[in-house]
């Protein structure tokens, strides 16, 4: 068989060119360490280490999603704990206030920082985070959401702002401000009381409870004393009677409707009290409640039953409050755990995503330059091979 020199020099150069590419395909990998630099390389593992990488994009957005309702809802704990440690203080202030002793003077020094902690309350509900946004806005949160002093209006909307924490995980950054100042019942939660402004007597009616939940209805009352011993009961809600010349001694407890009620005092004939179901009644009215109770000093018996009742109804309604921002504060904790536990799962995700992207495009050094000395030392004999050949001749040989 005869092979031209034509196609010996040919096939000599392609392999030449051919090692001389490896060469340099192994010089490049070992430069970057990485075994595969460009989807020729190596197509498969190519397109799955694009996946990896969008995948590790995503999660590195992920983290900074993650920090951010992190920040939001750390300062949201901040804002409602400086809110529970009003409403502790205003409750001090309205049982000092409620005794009997109170002087018109010791009323006005109370009223005074109750309106201070109003502006607090304010303050508190208007906070923002470190971009400027309102963190109580919901998705208007370049809108500061409550205005005004004695009568206090939200200006923010009722959606909680969401953020996507991992691939199947979503939190919110914050409740909305409607949800924490707005949205609290009235009385203890179940129904609240109320004394007519025209009683004469110095009886009053404590919060009282539900005793008995499958009999309870959310109905309106009416508890109208006939004497100052008697009393009779009507439900406002159906108009039918529910008791008639109950015997009343005092400090003693009536049970109807599944509500246990305690009425102190001496009752007047035609007092009467109501009993109404809990309504959402915003935080700012309750304060501007108490404060309006603080103005009025009582004068005589009379006026002082009407104080005290009043002042209970103070004192119901920031026990509500303080419990109503209590059970936030506990979903606030939830949430940075929740958090938290996100942050730790998208981080072992990652890692096990940077592992496997290491061993997908990961150098072997060892490998590599093993094979990088032998393509030298292969790419420099077919050099030396191809010199010979080309150098050979048949004239040469002629003399």
């Amino acid at each position: 068989m005869r092979i031209s020199s034509a196609h010996l020099s040919r096939y000599t150069s392609s392999q030449i060119l051919s090692k001389q590419h490896e060469i340099s395909k192994l010089q490049e990998q070992l430069s970057t360490g990485k075994r595969i630099n460009k989807p020729s390389d190596d197509p498969a593992l190519a397109a799955r280490s694009v996946e990896l990488r969008q995948a590790s994009s995503q999660l590195v957005q992920y983290g900074r999603n993650t920090d951010f309702a992190e920040s939001r809802s750390s300062l949201e704990e901040t804002a409602l704990t400086s809110v529970s440690n009003v409403l502790m203080r205003m409750k001090e202030l309205a049982l000092s206030a409620s005794t009997d002793t109170t002087s018109v003077q010791d009323n006005d020094v109370f009223r005074l920082e109750v309106e201070q902690q109003l502006k607090e309350l304010i303050s508190y509900a208007n906070s923002t985070d470190h971009n400027g946004d309102y963190i109580f806005a919901g998705n208007k949160a370049k809108t500061r959401p409550f205005n005004g002093n004695s009568t206090v209006t939200y200006a923010g909307d009722d959606e909680s702002r969401s953020i996507q924490i991992g691939a199947n995980r979503t939190v919110t950054s914050s409740h909305t401000g409607a949800d924490v100042f707005q949205r609290i019942k009235n009385g203890n939660g179940d129904f609240n009381i109320g004394a007519s402004a025209t009683n004469t007597g110095t009886a009053i009616v404590l919060a009282g409870s539900v005793v008995d939940r499958s009999s309870f209805q959310n109905h309106e009352y009416s508890i109208q004393f006939t004497s100052n011993n008697t009393y009779d009961i009507t439900d406002i809600t159906t108009g039918s009677t529910i008791l008639t010349n109950g015997s009343y001694s005092d400090n003693e407890s009536i049970t109807f409707g599944g509500m246990n009620i305690s009425i102190n005092g001496n009752p007047a004939n035609g007092d009467s009290f109501s009993v109404k179901p809990s309504q959402n009644q915003d935080l700012f009215q309750t304060v501007n409640n108490f404060v309006d109770v603080l103005r009025n000093t009582p004068a005589d018996d009379t006026e002082k039953a009407q104080y005290r009742q009043k002042m209970n109804n103070v004192i119901s309604d920031l026990d509500q409050s303080f419990e109503h921002i209590t059970a936030l504060r506990s979903e606030v904790g939830t949430r940075l755990r929740y958090i938290e536990s996100t942050r730790d799962e998208n981080s072992a995700i990652n890692f096990q995503m940077e592992k496997t992207l290491g061993e997908i495009e990961g150098l072997d050094y060892a490998d590599a330059i093993s094979r990088l000395q032998l393509g030298m030392t292969t790419l420099e004999t077919l050099q030396k091979t191809f010199s010979r050949i080309e150098g050979l001749s048949l004239f040469n040989y002629l003399r």
